[in-house]
């Protein structure tokens, strides 16, 4: 079965989304999402101008021989423009082969390990009361678990807190904004959330936060011991994943566990970390780790040292990369949890999807493929429009880590 064409499409149903289609002869074609939040154009000119003239002509079944001849053939290796890219490919050949087969693609992987993927939601608030408040309603919503995110006194802004609460998106003007940050004020407020939410709910409840990579180790460790009382699920992305080893100063002062890895783009971002056990799980995601033949690599791996998956599932991650996610999240072994933040209804609407959400689950679908779709008619009514990430400074002016 040879690929004979394949397009890039753009669209802005709300924020952007890149999907990348491929057609093959024998009229089958497979979806994959190529979105990188705030850099969205640059993953275009790569599939447009470098990939996609390679993969003409090509079996539409060889996916592993296209994707080591994508990854080793480009001397210029890794990076989240050429794993974007090259995820954007996997997952549509995944896609195709799945339809090829008639069967859902989470077969094709094996089969399902769990009959529901358990999944997050993202609760947040001006201030705790607010905060408790939200966590209060996504209980209501039938979720399990919940990521909660508070203002922090004396901060103007702070990341998570939104004021839409349900569809949450950080991308938020033409050019970066710039929010200011003191760890000292957030290392004080946030146990304080985390107490309350317990004092609320009690321990029925998973309960998840969001560091951002704006700790140094040992503040870090600081925060997961103050943590330790309430029995959070996870403590994500609390030091920058650059300096793995840096992770063994947080790991050394607390049992609570440790998650990392949304901007995570290879195995070898992950391998120290995997290795020596300094991570609970892994936040890779199908289209930033390079789609699911490298997905499924970096997830075996874990699985040799007691580390689960968590994958990333935001905004920015179209409903293309969420259908891909599930049916990998259904099969694969040591799964952990999912992120799931809800997309608008335009978004829903321009990418149609048999994935459903059930008592806090979500469910993949049994349509040939991994299930979504896109309306080209209906995408190519909202046009791209430039979003940023904003930037993030101390309050002295120091530039920090957003």
């Amino acid at each position: 079965m040879k690929i004979v064409s394949a397009k890039v499409i753009v669209t802005c149903p709300g924020r952007n989304f890149v999907t990348l289609k491929i057609q093959t002869d024998q009229g089958i074609y497979g979806i994959g999402d190529a979105t990188l939040n705030g850099r969205e154009l640059s993953v275009v000119s790569y599939l447009q101008d470098h990939v996609i003239p390679c993969l003409i002509g090509r079996d539409a079944h060889q996916i592993e021989d296209i994707w080591q001849y994508l990854y080793r053939g480009a001397y210029w290796r890794r990076g989240p423009v050429t794993m974007s890219a090259i995820a954007a490919v996997d997952t549509a050949l995944w896609d195709i082969k799945a339809k090829a087969a008639n069967m859902p693609l989470y077969q094709l992987l094996g089969g399902r390990s769990r009959e529901g993927v358990l999944v997050y939601g993202h609760a947040n608030g001006k201030d705790i009361a607010e905060t408790v408040d939200e966590v209060g309603k996504y209980i209501d919503m039938g979720y399990k678990a919940i990521r909660a995110q508070s203002g922090v006194p004396g901060l103007a802004s702070t990341y998570g807190v939104a004021g839409d609460k349900m569809f949450y998106e950080p991308a938020d003007a033409a050019l970066p904004t710039e929010n200011v940050w003191s760890t000292p004020k957030y290392l004080t407020h946030t146990p304080k959330l985390f107490e309350k939410l317990r004092d609320t709910y009690g321990d029925g409840h998973e309960f998840l936060h969001d560091v951002h990579h704006r700790l140094t180790p040992i503040e870090a460790a600081r925060l997961g011991k103050s943590l330790e009382p309430y029995r959070l699920f996870w403590m994500e992305d609390a030091v920058p994943g650059e300096n793995q080893e840096a992770f063994r100063i947080v790991r050394q002062h607390t049992v609570t566990p440790i998650a990392i890895g949304e901007v995570f783009n290879t195995i070898w971002d992950a391998k120290t970390l995997i290795q020596e056990h300094l991570i609970d799980y892994i936040r890779t995601t199908v289209v930033h780790a390079g789609g699911i033949t490298h997905l499924r690599r970096i997830a075996d791996f874990a699985a040799l040292h007691h580390v689960r998956t968590g994958s990333h599932g935001a905004t920015d991650l179209s409903p293309v990369c969420m259908g891909a996610a599930l049916h990998f999240d259904i099969w694969v072994p040591n799964f952990g949890i999912q992120e799931y933040m809800r997309h608008t209804e335009e978004t829903d609407a321009v990418f149609p999807h048999d994935y459903k959400f059930e008592n806090g689950y979500l469910i993949p679908g049994d349509t040939p493929g991994h299930g979504v779709d896109i309306d080209e008619e209906l995408a190519a009514k909202y046009e791209y429009k430039p979003a940023y990430l904003p930037v993030n400074r101390l309050e002295d002016g120091t530039l920090w880590h957003w």
